[in-house]
């Protein structure tokens, strides 16, 4: 486990299905912290050096995202700049962070920007896919206004991010995806590539 990781976080070597079922075990002994509670038990799990610990922070979270109060993205964006890898941050971003802000939705615009602007690659990167389970509900100006501010990145992790969010879009907006990305020469082949895997599959069947 850490050296699919890079050697970036110790493991205890607890496997997630394992791992799963002892977190249920003990939520239903203990019972499922809530609101401050809540708040406190995954900033201390967050503090552990194993990674399993953080894995478990984020199923709380993601148990809770519905309930959870709106200044809790303070909370989220200290937990993608710590202990940052793409694990925790695409947990973040794709399913915590953008079912926030499509609760508070008037977070986007203050968020989302300072992040596309900051010169934090896990920022941006969240900024970029925060959107990816949106699909017809994806503003589709603000999506493409990102990505082409971060299209000459010289970061995997944001050409990566571009392909994805791209290719998720075009499952529901193909035409758009196409039209962007001929549009668009200073994306890297990478982003390119991938943004056009459901694009060109479709077009062989």
């Amino acid at each position: 486990m850490e050296a699919y990781m890079r050697n970036l976080f110790p493991f205890l070597g607890i496997k997630n299905p394992e791992r799963t079922l002892l977190e249920r075990e003990f939520w239903q002994y203990h019972g499922v912290p809530a609101g401050e509670e809540l708040i406190a038990c995954v900033e201390a799990l967050w503090a552990l050096p194993e990674r399993e610990f953080q894995y478990t922070a984020l199923n709380l979270l993601e148990k809770h995202v519905k309930k959870a109060e709106k200044e809790h993205i303070d909370l989220l964006e200290k937990l993608i700049v710590t202990n940052s890898w793409w694990d925790s941050v695409d947990t973040i971003a794709g399913k915590i962070v953008g079912k926030h802000l499509m609760r508070f939705p008037d977070l986007i615009p203050t968020y989302t920007e300072k992040w596309i602007r900051s010169d934090n690659m896990w920022l941006q990167r969240t900024a970029i896919l925060f959107q990816l389970g949106y699909k017809e509900r994806t503003n589709q100006e603000l999506l493409f206004d990102y990505i082409r501010r971060t299209a000459d990145s010289k970061e995997f992790f944001i050409r990566k991010a571009i392909g994805w969010a791209l290719r998720q879009y075009s499952k529901v907006n193909e035409e758009a995806v196409r039209q962007f990305v001929a549009e668009t020469p200073q994306l890297s082949g990478l982003s390119v590539r991938e943004a056009l895997k459901v694009v060109d599959k479709n077009k062989e069947e």
